[in-house]
């Protein structure tokens, strides 16, 4: 079914918005002892000189404070078997890592085992954006692991990507 609409609303930009898929990283680190993160769907790759990335942030979030002053960040792009774990670090409630196996560096960034990428980060710059904050991470080291599969966010769903060739 074709939607056409001219109204901004919520409702219908979140509708737009899910058209286009996005990867879903895991963003924490361990702080005074404790797991602490959560999910984005809006990891983008900005720069390559100096290594950069970026992730959106609602203003809201209760989570995004403690972190922001983490000296380093661990990013886990999520891979197709993540489902579980995209969803409890998406959550306002409860354990976030229940049930995840995680790897902390002696600076504090957390990972997500399985995942296709981790990328160690700091914060380089936080912009204001509406109602989210734009966060400019740089890239200190990474692993990545081609053979695992990521995850995508498209339509409200996560799913997996499918082989077209």
């Amino acid at each position: 079914m074709t939607t056409s609409s001219t109204a901004l609303d919520p409702r219908t930009l979140r509708q737009a918005y899910g058209q286009f898929p996005s990867g879903v990283v895991a963003v924490a680190a361990e702080i005074d002892g404790e797991r602490t993160g959560l999910a984005a769907s809006t990891f983008v790759p900005v720069s390559l000189d100096p290594p950069l990335v970026s992730f959106c942030i609602q203003n809201t979030s209760a989570t995004w404070p403690k972190l922001a002053s983490a000296p380093r960040l661990g990013i886990s792009a999520l891979g197709a078997d993540h489902t579980g774990a995209a969803r409890s670090l998406g959550s306002r409630t409860g354990d976030r890592f229940a049930g995840l196996t995680t790897h902390t560096t002696a600076a504090g960034a957390l990972f997500v085992e399985g995942a296709p990428a981790w990328l160690e980060t700091s914060v380089h710059d936080t912009l204001e954006a509406g109602d989210h904050a734009i966060v400019l991470l740089r890239v200190h080291r990474l692993i990545i692991r081609p053979e695992v599969s990521p995850m995508v966010f498209h339509g409200s769903s996560f799913r997996g990507l499918a082989a077209v060739c």
